[in-house]
């Protein structure tokens, strides 16, 4: 991902030589570069949502059908057609995102070579802040365990509606587990992203869902 990872630390080592510091510049970096992503983001939510509505129609058709498989792909298609709705329509935005995720890592994980060009340049620079000493060593508790807290609700506000698929759930609560291990690990820079970049994506999807995830999140033991 060197190919993205360039671009995206050339974004970065131009906001630091505003602002003159390392944890700043990245907050701002992450705000710039999820507010460009919005549009995907929105139209990946809305396509989920679509066929999160349509799931109990879906279910209909194979309970009415179930033994006929050609029969339930056409009515299906027929269900897709009758509501404008694209089952495929929330992967692309998916896919066109990976990889801008992935060079973001890159170039975060390794800013000597993509952001500074030079390990002794950045070396030379100071990369305190906060608590933080050194914006390159990991942090081993508060920023992964914030991460980790972040990651829950982050995911939790992508949540559009009930849900019954238990892999699902299991997720919810494993990916955020997951995130606190590996953020002892990773850089403090990069777990600091990941911090802004969670935020950010909560805040966001509260804008479009609107405050009643927290209503379907609770209804799901029901």
């Amino acid at each position: 991902m060197g190919l993205l990872a360039g671009p995206f630390g050339s974004l970065l080592k131009f906001i630091f030589d505003i602002v003159g510091n390392y944890g700043l510049s990245i907050i701002i970096f992450t705000v710039v570069v999820k507010l460009v992503m919005v549009p995907l983001t929105i139209k990946q939510t809305k396509s989920m949502k679509q066929m999160q509505e349509l799931q109990p129609k879906i279910k209909e058709i194979q309970e009415k059908y179930k033994n006929d498989k050609e029969k339930i792909n056409i009515k299906t298609m027929e269900l897709y057609k009758e509501h404008k709705t694209n089952p495929f329509g929330g992967c692309l935005p998916m896919l066109i995102q990976l990889p801008v995720i992935f060079g973001l890592f890159t170039a975060l994980r390794n800013p000597g070579l993509y952001v500074f060009e030079s390990e002794e340049i950045y070396r030379s620079i100071d990369t305190s802040f906060l608590w933080l000493s050194n914006l390159s060593d990991p942090d081993l508790w508060i920023l992964p365990i914030t991460a980790g807290i972040t990651t829950f609700f982050s995911s939790l506000t992508m949540s559009t509606g009930k849900s019954d698929n238990p892999t699902q759930k299991m997720m919810l609560y494993m990916m955020p587990a997951m995130i606190i291990w590996w953020g002892r690990s990773f850089p403090a820079g990069l777990t600091l992203y990941w911090v802004i970049s969670n935020l950010f994506q909560a805040i966001q999807q509260v804008a479009i869902n609107k405050p009643k995830f927290l209503l379907d999140f609770f209804n799901k033991g029901e």
